[in-house]
């Protein structure tokens, strides 16, 4: 049965949580309200609210909460309700959840995965509409994935919910509904780091990621007749899959 890319993130979710009793959920209305785009839906009347939890409108203690639940062993999932406000919770991220390993010297990790809606294509706003991932590139001990197709957007949460340092998920919203697809039955799992090849071409290649692949599949089968795109979907932003990405350019030069 088809999935929807927001069902396929409820699904990771789901399966990671009766998986692992340390995987929980903070966010602002994601318990009672299932999240303000029902990405959380059934998940508190399924687990209770010790693991899924309503907090107050801050992201900085969202993040607080969710870097020291991770140093007592939890795997926390932090919602922001848009992925705008990451911003208010950016001394968290950067000054302690990326460098508490390294800060440590490598006896303790920080396994939280903060997730949430982020691009513009929704009549979202200024304050509903951007795309905070640049101000995380150059952060050591910062995973960023950010997933165009359900099947990565399961496979990938489900990593990221399993890896032990943080990982900033990127949900373009603009795909909630708007794409669906079968899932791989079983325990669906795409690693991070891997980028995906979409389409094979020998004349130009064009790296993508998130809602974009889409128009990009669409432009190069549009000019299919003039010119052969190869289109590399990232999946991951940080770190980078150069091997991927080296091989397709020596290739289309």
């Amino acid at each position: 049965m088809p999935v929807t890319y927001i069902q396929a993130i409820n699904q990771a979710m789901q399966e990671e949580m009766a998986r692992d009793e340390n995987v929980m959920l903070l966010g602002e209305d994601v318990g009672i309200l299932g999240g303000a785009f029902k990405a959380s839906e059934g998940l508190l009347e399924r687990f209770g609210s010790e693991r899924v939890l309503d907090t107050p409108i801050s992201e900085t203690l969202i993040v607080g909460a969710g870097v020291g639940l991770a140093i007592q062993g939890m795997r926390p999932i932090l919602e922001m309700q848009f992925i705008d406000f990451i911003a208010c919770g950016f001394d968290q991220i950067v000054n302690m959840a990326a460098t508490l390993r390294y800060r440590h010297g490598g006896q303790t990790s920080c396994p939280i995965v903060i997730r949430g809606p982020c691009g513009a294509g929704v009549h979202g706003g200024l304050y509903h509409s951007q795309n905070p991932e640049a101000w995380f590139f150059h952060m050591p001990g910062l995973k960023v994935v950010a997933p165009a197709t359900a099947h990565d957007a399961k496979g990938l949460l489900k990593a990221a919910i399993r890896d032990d340092d943080p990982v900033i998920y990127l949900e373009h919203k603009f795909l909630y509904r708007r794409i669906k697809e079968d899932l791989p039955e079983g325990d669906h799992v795409v690693p991070i780091g891997k980028a995906a090849l979409r389409k094979e071409g020998g004349d130009l290649t064009v790296i993508t990621y998130g809602s974009p692949v889409h128009a990009v599949m669409k432009a190069a089968r549009d000019m299919a007749s003039e010119v052969d795109i190869e289109v590399i979907d990232l999946r991951t932003l940080l770190p980078y899959d150069w091997k991927t990405i080296r091989e397709s350019v020596t290739k289309t030069g």
